[in-house]
């Protein structure tokens, strides 16, 4: 019933996303918002970081295409979108001034944290967990705000950590938002539905620029952003927090394993300058960054599949044994390298809660 609507909201989005992301790019160049070529790393040219911003604006279009066209049945659900607008405005808050200034990680994370209490001021809030033995869990209330916090500020972390190659935060984004938009029509959820749409609309449509060799990176705006959108999609119009979870698991599982990798070798986690993420330890055995890529998009998409068909018990299964199926990975691939203590092989550098590592480098 509600499907011409939807199909309009992506389109709007991707065609949207087509037109604007080369539009941020030339404005990254004018006002020289830009990745430049460091030794060491595999980036060759000058390229724009403003691609975020372009995806900031087309999930927003494809909200407001959504308005009219789909009901809103929920009485509290324009308070949560009202919530997620304003979280937004301070993640390009963040962004425009980290892009001028270059904060450091402990101003970014508390900028962060105040990121993730808008909406949970405008009820965006873990208050039950769906148990995987069946039924819901009733969370806390003085557990409620810590919870949603930190599964926000993780969230946002994650992807800025993951951002590090050409096309893989967008391709991850991607996958997981058409993941919980199917989620989200399977339970009914037509308006809710529009939110993932928007967001994977927007996401396809920078792919096409920042697929190896990518021609704009999405920076800080967008690595925060899409982090932000997930976490909160999978919070609102019932929990599906397991189901992100999964989808994005590769990712999460991949940057606890480099946090304890630097924290065991005495270094701050937040700091890159190795090659200790599975997509950089992929690269040190002859895969292209198109191949690697590819790859880690497999894995989400098979894991993303598993969160649609299993029952929440197996999903919880699923994701255990994700994260053996990860730790063996890479304790094989260690076996053959180890990370460098160089510059990272994949051409950028991790981010620095919500920024860039090579300010630490110069």
């Amino acid at each position: 019933m509600y499907l011409p609507a939807l199909a309009s909201i992506f389109l709007v989005a991707l065609i949207g996303g087509l037109l604007l992301t080369p539009l941020a790019g030339r404005v990254g160049e004018r006002l020289d918002i830009v990745d430049r070529p460091r030794r060491g790393e595999l980036g060759v040219r000058i390229v724009a970081r403003t691609g975020g911003y372009a995806i900031i604006l087309v999930f927003f279009l494809g909200l407001a295409v959504s308005l009219p066209l789909l009901p809103h049945d929920d009485s509290k659900e324009y308070s949560k979108l009202v919530g997620l607008a304003l979280g937004v405005l301070a993640i390009v808050a963040i962004a425009v001034v980290d892009d001028m200034r270059r904060l450091g990680p402990k101003v970014q994370l508390v900028g962060q944290i105040v990121v993730a209490l808008i909406p949970l001021l405008f009820g965006v809030a873990i208050d039950n967990i769906a148990s995987p033995f069946g039924g819901i869990v009733k969370v806390p209330v003085y557990l409620v705000g810590p919870l949603t916090v930190f599964w926000m500020v993780g969230m946002m972390n994650t992807f800025n950590f993951i951002d590090t190659m050409d096309g893989l935060a967008a391709g991850i984004g991607a996958i997981a938002s058409v993941v919980l938009f199917f989620i989200s029509l399977q339970l009914g959820q037509y308006s809710i539905a529009a939110l993932p749409l928007a967001l994977a609309g927007g996401t396809i449509a920078f792919l096409f620029f920042n697929f190896n060799p990518a021609r704009i990176f999405m920076g800080t705006s967008g690595s925060m952003f899409i982090g932000y959108g997930l976490a909160i999609l999978g919070i609102i119009g019932g929990a599906k927090l397991a189901t992100t979870t999964m989808v994005v698991g590769v990712a999460i599982v991949d940057v606890a394993m480099v946090i304890i990798y630097r924290l065991s070798r005495g270094r701050s986690p937040f700091k890159g300058g190795d090659s200790a993420h599975l997509p950089h330890r992929l690269l040190k055995l002859g895969l292209s960054q198109r191949a690697v890529a590819l790859l880690i998009y497999g894995l989400c998409l098979a894991f993303g599949l598993m969160a649609l068909l299993f029952t929440r018990a197996e999903k919880l299964i699923g994701f255990a044994v994700l994260g053996l199926a990860m730790l063996m990975l890479m304790s094989a691939i260690s076996l053959r390298s180890r990370p460098s203590s160089g510059k990272d092989s994949g051409g950028r550098q991790d981010r620095l809660v919500a920024g860039d590592s090579r300010k630490e480098n110069g």
